[in-house]
């Protein structure tokens, strides 16, 4: 089968992955699709859930003649698993087929596998090739690749400013800078990302439900850093239906305890369902990079940052952001608070420069894309 079929098939075994956008992390996405020795499509099938089958698993049982395996190509857009997970090893049940070749686009960083699943299949006479629009699948995981190699989730900080750079007026209102456009794609990050965070301040003033309301798709983990641990129950995040998928991030340990001993909540009526965690103090406030740290150990490899000036500012300070997401509204307001301030910067040569970016329109509105 010449290469040029080989990109046509691992093409659609992407398109094919990306349907499992918003629903299988912490897992990667991943399609499959099964070519007969005669080039027709026989089988395919991707990774709908976490804890559900894998994508090659899903794509065998599509296939109706199972005749029709004997000498198939089978591709995927990541190595077949090799270790027992949520689910059995993939390799080994593709090893047991009468296929004649995989087609991978990319080894699993995972060191649980990298490339042992290619092994495995290499040894049962399998024709193994490898590295097929390995730049678009690479691209696709990017946010698991990066959780897996780093330890930390994957920050997208999400600005919406006015041409003159402030996110609220002088009297603290923020509603609404970006247009409706603009809104409803933030909704479909929120679906995309593992969780939304904001700090006590966004929370306090504007009462957020940081849920996905505009668009189809999976509800976020929703993270709120109050430091001191004082914000009222009554908000949203505390109070609404989604309350048991809210994180509150704190360093008042003391206070924290009383939310989460088991004898304490039976005294009270209406006590916070979703879960406390405790980090230690930074310069006065929440070691931010503990409380990351602590977010992948909890299985959020993707956080979508919606904070006001004083996060977004720390987190870029701290350059714990990946990717920065801003809109620039055509308002003025001449006043207020700016997006960014107290970066550390004092000169032109010290100013930070992006490593690739992008312009597209949203509505009204200008939205720059870059990665930091």
């Amino acid at each position: 089968m010449s290469d040029q079929n080989d990109n046509v098939w691992m093409q659609r075994a992407l398109s094919l992955a990306v349907k499992g956008l918003g629903y299988v992390s912490p897992n990667p996405m991943v399609g499959c699709v099964i070519v007969s020795k005669e080039g027709d499509v026989i089988g395919e099938g991707y990774h709908e859930r976490y804890g559900k089958a894998h994508a090659e698993v899903n794509a065998v049982r599509s296939v109706k003649d199972e005749s029709k395996l004997k000498d198939a190509t089978v591709y995927v857009t990541l190595e077949p698993c090799s270790h027992q997970g949520k689910t059995p090893p993939c390799a080994p049940m593709l090893a047991k087929l009468p296929i004649e070749r995989v087609v991978v686009a990319m080894k699993d960083p995972n060191p649980e596998v990298n490339g042992g699943g290619l092994d495995i299949l290499r040894e049962n006479g399998i024709q193994v090739e490898t590295g097929i629009l390995k730049n678009e699948a690479e691209k696709l995981n990017e946010k698991w690749i990066h959780a897996l190699e780093t330890s930390m989730p994957f920050v997208t900080l999400k600005i919406a400013q006015t041409a003159d750079g402030y996110v609220a007026a002088p009297n603290g209102d923020s509603s609404w800078i970006s247009c409706k456009e603009s809104r409803q794609m933030v909704h479909r990050w929120r679906s995309e990302d593992d969780a939304v965070m904001v700090g006590r301040n966004t929370a306090l003033y504007d009462n957020p439900q940081l849920t996905v309301r505009h668009v189809e798709g999976r509800q976020p983990k929703r993270i709120v850093l109050d430091g001191p641990y004082e914000l009222p129950k009554n908000l949203n995040l505390f109070s609404d239906s989604f309350e048991e998928k809210t994180i509150i991030i704190t360093h008042n340990k003391k206070k924290a305890e009383e939310d989460v001993d088991p004898m304490l909540k039976m005294l009270k009526s209406n006590y916070f369902r979703g879960q406390v965690v405790v980090t230690g103090i930074e310069d006065g406030h929440i070691d931010l990079r503990e409380a990351f740290s602590r977010l992948y150990k909890m299985g959020i490899h993707s956080v979508l940052v919606e904070g006001g000036q004083q996060l977004s500012s720390a987190l870029m300070k701290q350059n714990l952001v990946d990717r920065l997401q801003l809109f620039i509204a055509p308002k003025l307001l001449g006043g207020g608070s700016k997006s960014l301030i107290d970066l550390g910067i004092n000169r032109m040569e010290d100013i930070r420069e992006f490593r690739s970016y992008s312009w597209q329109k949203s509505g009204c509105d200008m939205l720059l894309t870059a990665n930091i």
